[in-house]
């Protein structure tokens, strides 16, 4: 089933910076990339990616802006898990 939620296009911006940003962290682009992937296509958050967006908004040591794209990503996950 296709998931109905798609990254908003201010959010889908934001992780396209952070990409190409050279300081920012494997974990914020690993997220961002989840974000783009979600941006009007509907993909659903893998599993991996589920449990490493948790874990960033679980901790003290991430951004406002990892924790936004974190929130987005969770946000898209499959209900059931």
């Amino acid at each position: 089933m296709k998931n109905k939620r798609v990254s908003s296009p201010d959010l889908a911006s934001a992780a396209a910076k952070i990409l190409h940003d050279k300081n920012a962290s494997n974990v914020a682009k690993s997220l961002a990339g989840s974000v783009l992937s979600q941006a009007n296509k509907g993909n659903e958050t893998g599993k991996e990616m589920e449990k490493v967006a948790s874990d960033v908004l679980k901790s003290n040591k991430y951004s406002a802006e990892t924790k936004s794209l974190a929130g987005s990503v969770v946000s898209q996950s499959e209900k059931a898990r």
